[in-house]
């Protein structure tokens, strides 16, 4: 759950897809820049080999992020915060319970 959360934010952070585009963009002045030594088809192919190997490395990062990261602070507020719920809810069904041994007693009386 913690992980879901975390790697959403990082997905919709688009950081990976700018790391990505520059990649793309830095390849592409590459060989704009070297433009005499490669043929156009090389050109293509490197660009594309790139971009490809570029997008991988993004989502290695991704999972190494995800996998570095220490999630037991986190578990712990998630299970305290499902403890007090539960505490909570049986809290108010003696609660309720109390409420209507009253109700019974008030009408045998």
């Amino acid at each position: 759950m913690i992980v879901e959360k975390f790697s959403k934010y990082v997905i919709r952070s688009r950081i990976l897809k700018l790391y990505v585009a520059a990649a793309f963009f830095a390849t592409l002045i590459f060989f704009v820049l070297n433009a005499d030594m490669f043929t156009p088809i090389e050109m293509i192919f490197y660009i594309i080999l790139a971009t490809i190997t570029f997008k991988g490395l993004s989502n290695l990062m991704l999972s190494m992020i995800i996998a570095l990261i220490p999630l037991s602070n986190e578990e712990d507020a998630i299970e305290f915060e499902k403890s007090s719920t539960k505490l909570e809810s049986l809290v108010n069904d003696l609660a309720i319970k109390e409420a209507a041994v009253q109700s019974s007693k008030n009408k045998e009386g």
